[in-house]
């Protein structure tokens, strides 16, 4: 009985103690109150605007390492066609055969890259100082000198470039993080799936899943191609290359090696890489000569018409279709806000941004046509 007097008396004076009168905040009038919830929401929005603009570098690894995720989950799902195993030891695999291709290219084509990595400055700086010389002895006005410190400027990038290539792609920590990012994501994508869905309404979340399963299978579907892309413009670059030894005397064309590899990793920039690319091939080749550097230039314009009349059209058959204009613009101001990195992941943000307006306006459009319906039975 005690006991029982004790419990309640504790219970009043807890009861007490939550009872702290009214809040001098409550608003009484129900117009100012929603005004006040409606200015407090545009507090909220403009916020959420500031803080994803300074954190947006930091967004932008992490959709890196969505897109990382991508890849890993792309391939695993192809080794699942052949092996019947747990997707943990798929994933395992995928990321093993990666990290062997690349200690690979590091002890068999380390030293020949770096070495001519270490020439290719040297020729595009001899070069447009050529270029320039020649350029005046025919009227135009160059100014050779300010051409030659342009040239060295640019050396000085294209071998900051080449020595990032040519050692395990760099070791920026951006990304390391987004490696990370991307083995966890993909080791247990449902785990931050579901994660995402708790916080939305419940009457949203069946239409999150669907359209992140739209994304999902778009992305797998656009980097595998742009990495096929990668492979096969990279080998035929390097064959066609190698192979002008057969008509110059067994002299190839210089870097041949390199330039392939160039080649095949700026594939994964859609318009931007294949110009950079190009005026390397292109530079590189003239300093063998005129009729080596017009092989050059065709081979560059054989693997374009190749990447453009069967590579690309193939990718667009299985992904979305983007129009050029939308993804250079799209690179041009993620290039000047992040650089390397905005360059390299504004394909896939406008690919998905694409994916989830098309869901949208396409559940408006079932909306729109069961209203239409329900009106004409009722007519």
């Amino acid at each position: 009985m005690g006991v029982g007097m004790e419990r309640s008396d504790g219970k009043q004076a807890l009861e007490s103690e939550r009872k702290v009168g009214s809040s001098p905040a409550q608003i009484t009038d129900p117009r100012l109150a929603f005004e006040a919830r409606r200015a407090f929401m545009w507090v909220l929005v403009v916020g959420g605007a500031v803080l994803t603009v300074y954190m947006a570098r930091s967004l932008l690894v992490v959709f890196g390492g969505m897109v990382f995720a991508a890849m890993i989950d792309g391939g695993a799902r192809l080794l699942g066609r052949v092996l019947k195993i747990g997707r943990a030891w798929r994933i395992a695999i995928v990321l093993t055969l990666g990290v062997v291709f690349l200690i690979a290219m590091v002890i068999y084509a380390g030293t020949t890259i770096a070495q001519q990595a270490a020439e290719l400055p040297r020729i595009v700086e001899e070069q447009l100082h050529a270029w320039a010389i020649w350029a005046q002895s025919r009227g135009v006005a160059v100014d050779a000198n300010a051409m030659q410190s342009f040239a060295s400027q640019l050396a000085s990038g294209v071998g900051t470039v080449t020595r990032a290539l040519s050692g395990l792609l760099g070791g920026i920590a951006s990304m390391i993080l987004i490696g990370f990012l991307g083995i966890y994501i993909a080791l247990e994508p449902r785990l931050y799936e579901r994660g995402i869905a708790w916080m939305l309404p419940e009457d949203r979340r069946e239409d999150f899943y669907i359209t992140g399963s739209l994304m999902a299978r778009q992305l797998r579907h656009l980097l595998g191609g742009r990495l096929f892309g990668m492979v096969v413009e990279g080998i035929f670059t390097w064959a066609m290359l190698a192979g002008y030894a057969l008509v110059n005397d067994g002299v190839p064309v210089p870097m041949a090696v390199l330039l392939g590899l160039i080649t095949g990793t700026l594939a994964f920039i859609p318009n931007v890489g294949a110009v950079i690319s190009g005026v390397l091939m292109v530079l590189v080749g003239f300093s063998g000569g005129t009729e080596m550097g017009f092989y050059t230039i065709f081979v560059y314009f054989f693997v374009q018409t190749i990447d453009g009349n069967i590579l690309v059209p193939l990718i667009a058959k299985k992904t979305v279709d983007l129009a050029p204009a939308l993804v250079l613009a799209t690179q041009l101001i993620l290039g000047v806000m992040f650089g390397v990195l905005g360059l390299a992941l504004a394909d896939p943000l406008v690919a998905m941004i694409k994916v989830a307006l098309e869901r949208r306006s396409a559940k408006y459009d079932a909306v729109r046509k069961a209203q239409t319906e329900v009106q004409a039975e009722a007519l």
